[in-house]
């Protein structure tokens, strides 16, 4: 059955087609619900978490797209977006960024007081980050904030507690996030520096590689000391270990900074979320072996 043009206008705008932002914001959530749990969680709370995350993201999309319009033009990899094009106006792209908002909201509502309270910070991070490139160096570490607050979330609505632990967690996925951030913005350089963006990208300059590393190195120490902290076992540090194998494949990708290669190293971390699940998954099922 065939869509019509402004359909498959607004399917492009919530980036539909493009999956992986939608799986590197549910990782650190499924990460966070099986630890709060000590093994599977509450059904409806997965499926809420599903839900949620996908609302979450194709609503993320659409502000980031609206903060941009003016400046996607003159950017390679973005001037084909609806809102540059008019294929999708203004209006209608913030009308469906509320209808996504109010569904995601109504899920909330079906958790507890606590999940409530911390899905304003949600609110406040998704909608800050697109205008945070204007203004600071390192936008990343506000989509680090962002995807990552689904883990006090997915504990809040689990547990309604927030114990200490879940800040490691937290940390190692931020950290996570701002390396393949930086990856994603290395294919954007050169036309983020034309038009006056600013990004982690710019910031490390020639030391691009190696800051991303430290940050990948970072991530999985603070997700060792995390997975510590939750009785983890050897499933779940085999999981890290490959991992790290995984980090210095896109190593590998991003040696001559080409930004395809950069822009395969960023999808390539997908597998990293998928590993490390596994990897909790695992330790819980043979219980913390």
């Amino acid at each position: 059955m065939a869509i019509s043009p402004k359909t498959h206008a607004l399917l492009q705008l919530i980036r539909f087609d493009k999956p992986i932002g939608t799986l590197l914001l549910l990782w650190p959530a499924l990460w966070a619900l099986w630890l709060a749990a000590q093994g599977v969680p509450n059904y409806t709370l997965l499926a809420i978490f599903l839900a949620g995350t996908f609302l979450t993201r194709s609503a993320g999309c659409i502000i980031n797209d609206i903060a941009d319009r003016n400046l996607d033009g003159a950017v390679a990899r973005t001037r084909a977006r609806p809102l540059v094009t008019g294929a999708v106006t203004v209006r209608e792209a913030m009308i469906l960024f509320v209808v996504l908002m109010l569904a995601a909201f109504i899920l909330v509502l079906l958790t507890n007081r606590l999940t409530v309270i911390l899905s304003v910070a949600a609110v406040i991070l998704v909608a800050s980050y697109p205008f945070m490139k204007r203004y600071m160096q390192l936008p990343q570490l506000v989509l680090g904030a962002a995807f990552s607050w689904s883990i006090p979330m997915a504990f809040a609505a689990q547990s309604e507690a927030l114990p200490p632990a879940l800040w490691l967690a937290y940390l190692g996925n931020l950290l996570w996030t701002m390396a393949y951030d930086t990856e994603y913005a290395m294919v954007d350089r050169q036309d983020d520096l034309k038009i006056g963006i600013k990004s982690t990208a710019i910031l490390f300059g020639s030391y691009d590689r190696l800051m991303i590393a430290v940050l990948q190195a970072s991530s999985l120490i603070s997700l060792y000391l995390a997975g510590q902290a939750f009785g983890l076992g050897l499933y779940y540090n085999v999981a890290l270990i490959v991992s790290a194998a995984l980090f210095s494949y896109q190593q590998y990708l991003i040696r001559a900074r080409r930004p395809d290669d950069c822009f395969r190293a960023f999808l390539h971390n997908n597998w990293v979320g998928m590993i490390i699940f596994a990897g909790v998954v695992l330790s819980y099922l043979t219980d913390g072996v």
